[in-house]
Formats: C-alpha cells, structure tokens, sequence
C-alpha cells in the first residue's frame, strides 16, 4: 500500500484550507498519506506518535508541526490520544501567488515553507505563543484570518525551540520513480513493528537482494533499516511507558523486542535513559 495523495480544497473563500476537529474526530493515525499543500498541525493537548517522512516519535502534552510539501505522514490523533481537539491548516507553497510571496517583506515565510520540506516540530514556548492564535482563527473574518496566518508563520520562522525531523532532501519530490517501494517499507514497517522483521523479507518485498536493499535504504533516509524498526518500536514502548500501568518486561515484549536486555540498551540509545528512568521522568513532569 503506498501513501495515498490527499485531494485539498480551500477553505469557502480563502486561499488556503483551515479545519478544527474537536477531540477524536480526525481519526487519520492509520492513514499514511501526502499532498502539495504545506500543513500546519495544532494538537491540543494529549499524546500520541508523529510519523513523518522516515522519522517517527513521540508527543506528550499536544504538539505543533510543520510539514513541507509531498512531505509523507501519518495522521496524529486518534481515539487514544486525549487531546481536545486538532486544527489542521493545509496551503500551497505558493498560495497567495507568485509575486506576493516573492516580496521582501514575505522572505521569511519563504524560508520557513523551505526548512518545512524535512518536517518541523517546534517546542513548548512556541505552542504556547501562536497555539491559541491558531484556534482563533476559526471565528475571524476571512481577511482578519489571512492576516493572522501570515503573522503566526513569521512566528514560527523566527522560533528557536525547533527540530527538523528528516534529512535534508527528504521527500515525495526527489524519489518519483520509485517511491512505491519506500513507502511499502513504511507501510509494512507501521503494520508489523510488534512482530519480527527480517531485511529478506524486506529486500524480498521490493524485490532486491539484502544488499543492495540496505544500501537504497540508507540513502534514501539517511538511516539503516535495523535503527528505522527499533526507533518505531522504542516510540512505541515511550507511549507505553506513559499511559499504560503495565510493567517494563510487557512493554519490551509488546514493542516488538524479543530480548530485554537488548530493549534495555536501545531504549537508552536513542533516548538518553532507561525506561525506569523515563517513567520516572514523566510521571514528575505530570504531577
């Protein structure tokens, strides 16, 4: 199954799509899709998993996402998430036309629709600064909103807190002739995470020898396959960790690992601490 394209019309008399889903109403976590348009995505509250592009991870307490055009993903809410609700904001690159966004004064958005192209999560002072500015634009008159699309996007070229989630070149765009076969690694990946993978299953899925199957999966994401499993798996048991009372043994064992010791050194690996230690962490942050 590869990402299906998403057909978006603007939103009734504007130059771009705007919606707000109240809780659990955009159910899309299961639907691996892209578009043109570059998407901006408010969650309010809860907690959930962010899969974009060949990066996966983990939010807590909402999150605020930029994503570049033909930029593959995930939906980030669903009936598990908790969160109050979502909006989603979805426009071209070029949507108030050529020669408006090439004026000096709008460089900056520019800029950001660029670094937007790997997928941007930015952090707590950037939420809190344009995350309720972003809901208010659903009761603003058409003009008013446009005004305050173009201020919360300078905003967010000039926030600090920012992580830039793929390797540069990382897109829909640069691998048209063959991204059905990354995006069925992905697919099958998101599907079977809990169970065992093999790269000959993988390689035998594209059709390539194991070799050559590694080598096309690290150029294209900059990543080995073994470290794209065990990142999903580990944002899996990160999830676990904070809303499930269950204990580390189950989570290691429900997150795909057949080993815990080997859980153990990977979740340290690729979170700087053991899952005791970030159990812990969360639950202070929470109370």
């Amino acid at each position: 199954m590869k990402p299906a394209l998403e057909v978006i019309e603007p939103s009734f008399g504007s130059s771009f799509y705007y919606s707000r889903f109240d809780e659990k109403a955009n159910v899309k976590s299961h639907v691996w899709h892209y578009h043109p348009e570059i998407e901006l995505v408010y969650v309010n509250g809860g907690s959930g998993k962010r899969q974009i592009g060949s990066h996966v991870s983990y939010y807590n307490d909402g999150d605020l996402i930029l994503i570049g055009s033909n930029l593959p993903h995930c939906g980030f809410t669903d009936d598990q998430t908790g969160n109050t609700n979502e909006t989603v904001i979805q426009m071209k690159p070029d949507f108030l036309g050529t020669a408006f966004m090439g004026l000096p004064e709008i460089k900056n958005i520019g800029l950001l629709f660029n670094e937007a192209k790997g997928g941007i999560a930015f952090g707590r002072e950037t939420m809190d600064k344009v995350g309720a500015r972003i809901e208010a634009m659903e009761r603003l008159p058409q003009f008013e909103r446009l005004m305050a699309m173009l201020s919360i996007l300078n905003d967010l070229h000039l926030a600090k807190d920012i992580k830039i989630l793929n390797a540069a070149g990382f897109s829909m765009e640069t691998q048209v002739q063959d991204n059905d076969r990354i995006n069925s690694v992905f697919n099958h990946v998101k599907d079977n995470f809990q169970n065992p993978i093999t790269l000959e299953e993988m390689a035998d899925l594209v059709s390539m020898t194991v070799p050559s199957f590694c080598r096309y999966f690290k150029k294209v994401t900059n990543k080995t396959f073994t470290r794209f499993v065990n990142e999903y798996r580990v944002v899996h048991a990160s999830k676990l960790l904070a809303e499930k009372q269950i204990g580390i043994t189950e989570i290691c064992f429900e997150s795909g690992f057949n080993n815990f010791s080997y859980f153990n050194k990977t979740f340290r690996e690729l979170t700087g601490k053991s899952a005791s230690e970030y159990r812990k962490q969360y639950r202070s942050v929470i109370n």
